[in-house]
This record gives structure tokens, sequence and C-alpha cells, in this order.
């Protein structure tokens, strides 16, 4: 039985490498194993059907619609402006107000796609006229809004949790560590790149003319900063659980939308829940058909397998944790986050333990690499968004794109993998992990 759920494995990468609509992907190595391994998909339906009525899931769609309302109310424009004054006058601080901005977005809305929707139609078009390259403008909020699910809360991360049985709060703040140093190394490469540039900057301004437009700006940005206080506050305050932050956060945007910054009108209302449903839809007809592929590999017992293959090459643990991550990358590089989790997690998670990986640190590992897998082709799915909202092509962005993972995220991903507590100091300091 494991030869075939190998030879299932095995279907699902050829038909994943052809292009072939994800499903449909899913659906014809579960066949395969209906067809020829005599399972029982009656049974397998049922089982998945249960799994995704957890109120676990519950906070993805809320956090989705939330993005939505924050995409479209106007909330993102007032966190530019507020970050903006800052280091908005440094010769490529307007791109680090970017790179700031997307990591605030995902503070509040836990998606990659939320921060290019939100970000990109005001920084790219500013960026450009301040000397940037367009090209280069769209790459760098791309692959900047992969902090979207790296700082919490994180719609990856819930899923992780949920898949893996391991504390979703101790996920999130694994991806902390790992999403600050992106920030960091981001915006340093993005000041030593901007010189090649002939940008133009703002005149400088006194101290007194600086403090008045902080405050003005502050006072403006107070609705928008309020959201990722109430959020991560509740959750971490024991105040609320994970949905019901997100619940919070959908009701609390509505009134911010439309009462005081005025984005939100009944027209584009709608249009957010419409897409937000359609999305969700989406989202878990996958995960169910996911969660069966997944829960008969574990009955075939192929995780097993795997593990004895792996250690049969090699029982080092620094050649497996490269074995690991190169596979990490391939997956993301094919499928969403999302889908990727729900297929590898189960899989990878026995010989993880075997080599002595906290889950949660492997929590961490597992979210950069399909962060960074969500900007390479071929699936690329964020890089494809980016270049989109971004108006930019192909060929424009990519470059640009690629130097920022070389540059910024796979040494990232190397300090994640190896330095454990890169990841576990936070949920070690507030008592999520021993």
């Amino acid at each position: 039985m494991v030869t075939i759920a190998t030879i299932s494995l095995i279907i699902l990468m050829i038909l994943l490498v052809l292009g072939v609509p994800l499903p449909f992907c899913f659906g014809g190595a579960l066949l395969f194993m209906n067809i020829v391994g005599d399972v029982a998909m009656k049974g397998m339906m049922v089982w998945g059907l249960q799994q995704i009525l957890s109120p676990v899931l519950l906070c993805a769609p809320l956090f989705i619609f939330a993005g939505g309302l924050m995409s479209e109310s106007g909330i993102a424009k007032y966190l530019l402006d507020f970050v903006d004054v800052f280091v908005g006058r440094i010769k490529g601080g307007l791109g680090v107000v970017a790179i700031v901005a997307c990591a605030v977005i995902g503070a509040i809305t836990g998606s990659s796609f939320t921060g290019i929707a939100a970000t990109a139609p005001i920084m790219v078009p500013r960026m450009v006229d301040k000397g940037y390259p367009r090209g280069y403008a769209a790459a760098l909020i791309t692959d900047a809004s992969i902090l979207g699910i790296l700082i919490p809360p994180s719609i990856t991360m819930i899923i992780y949790g949920w898949v893996t049985e391991t504390s979703i709060l101790a996920c999130f703040l694994a991806t902390v560590g790992p999403g600050i140093l992106i920030v960091v190394l981001m915006s340093t490469v993005n000041i030593i790149w901007s010189r090649r540039f002939p940008l133009v900057i703002d005149p400088p301004i006194t101290r007194k003319e600086k403090w008045h437009l902080a405050r003005t700006k502050g006072w403006e940005a107070i609705p928008a900063l309020m959201m990722p206080i109430i959020i991560l506050g509740g959750i971490y305050g024991g105040v609320m659980t994970p949905t019901e932050a997100a619940g919070i956060a959908a009701v609390y945007a509505i009134p911010v939308g439309f009462f005081i910054y005025k984005g939100l009108t009944v027209k584009n209302f709608l249009t957010v829940a419409k897409d937000a449903a359609v999305s969700v839809g989406a989202i878990l007809f996958m995960i169910f058909i996911c969660l069966m592929l997944s829960q008969t590999y574990l009955m075939l017992r192929l995780p097993q397998a795997i593990v004895e293959a792996v250690f049969g090459l090699t029982q080092n643990k620094t050649v497996l944790l490269i074995l690991i991550n190169i596979f990490l990358l391939i997956i993301g590089m094919i499928v969403n986050d999302i889908t990727a989790i729900i297929l590898v997690a189960p899989l990878l998670m026995p010989l993880v333990k075997a080599i002595g990986i906290d889950p949660v640190h492997f929590a961490a590992i597992v979210c950069v690499n399909l962060g960074v897998g969500g900007v390479t082709p071929p699936y690329a799915s964020v890089l494809y968004l980016g270049m989109k909202v971004s108006k930019v092509e192909f060929t424009q962005i990519l470059k640009p794109a690629m130097a920022f993972v070389l540059i910024v995220y796979l040494p990232a991903l190397i300090l994640t993998t190896y330095l454990p507590e890169l990841s576990l100091w936070l949920p070690r300091l507030l008592g999520y992990v021993r």
C-alpha cells in the first residue's frame, strides 16, 4: 500500500508541474488511490467534511473579509502617510515606508494578497514619481507583502497549527523573529540599492515641523493603528481567541471605512463581501480535497516510509534540513501556501520530530519557505498579483524580485533554519514553548 501511495504522490507532482488546475490534481491522485488502492471515498468525504467544520477555520474567512475592507476603506493610505513622516525624506526612505506598511498590514489581515492590493496602488505611482523604476517598485512591494504571512496573525499559521495540532498562538509568535529580520534586511538592501536611482527627495523640514506633521498624521492614523492593537492585544492578552479577533477586526473595519476614512461605499462593500465569499469557497474546497488526500497518505503510512527512506540516505541533521528546505521551496513554487501546508506538513512532521526539530520552530521554517515560493515561478501567485496591480510586465518585475529573494529571503531562511532561537525566543518568553 505504501507503493500505491508513493505512485499517487508522483502522479500528483506530475499533474502540478503540467499546470493542471489544483482541484483536478488532487482529485486525480485521489481517484488513483480509490481505483488501485481500494480506498473508500465515502468515509473519507464524511471525515473531511467534519474537519472543515472546525471553528478554528472560521477565522480564515473573517480575516480575508477584514483584509478586503481594509484595502477598500483607505486605512492603508493613512498608515503609509504616518510612516512616511519618519523615513520619507531620506534617500530610499519611500521604499522603507512600503516595507513597513506591508508588515503593519500583515499584522491586520494575515495575507500577502491584501498587502499588495492595499499598498501597491498607492505606493507604486508615488515611488515612480520620485524616480524609482516601476519594475523595482513593484518587486519591492510584492516581496515585502510576504510579511503578511509572517507577521501575526497569519492565515497560513492558523492552517499549520490546525493541521499539525500545534498551538496556533505559538505558531503566530514563531514567525515574528524572521519577520522582523526580513524587514531590517529588506530595508537595508533597499536603501543601498536606491543610491543607483535618480531619486527626487522631499526638502528637509525642521524638527518642529516634523513633530507637528507626526502629530497630525498620527492622529489621522489612530483608527488604522488600532486594528493591530485590538487584534494582537486581544489574542495575546487572553481576551479573545483568533477566531473572535478576526470577527472583531471585520466588524471594526466597517464603521472605520464608512464613517471615518469614508473609503467604503455600499457598492465596494458588497464587492468586498462577494470577493471574500468566492475566495473562501475556493479555499475551503481546496482544503477539503487536500485533507482527504493527506489523510489517505497517513492511513497508508507514507510519512513513515518517507522517514525510513530519508534516514537511509543520511542521518546528518544539517543535510536533512537542507533537503527539507529544498523540498518545501519546490512545493511552494507549484502550489499555494495553504494547499502546501495541508499536503506536506503531516507528511514531514514525523521526520521533523525524528531529527529533534520543535514543531513551532518548523512552523517558521515552513512559512518562510512557502513565502519565497509565492514569488518564485512557475506558480508565483503573489508575484503575478503584484504584476497585475502594479501594471508592470513580467520581464520588468522578475529580476529585482528574484534579487530580493536571493539577498534577503534566502539568508533569512538559513538563519531561521539553523538558529532556532530566532523563532523560539518569543514563544518561550510568553510561555508557549518550554
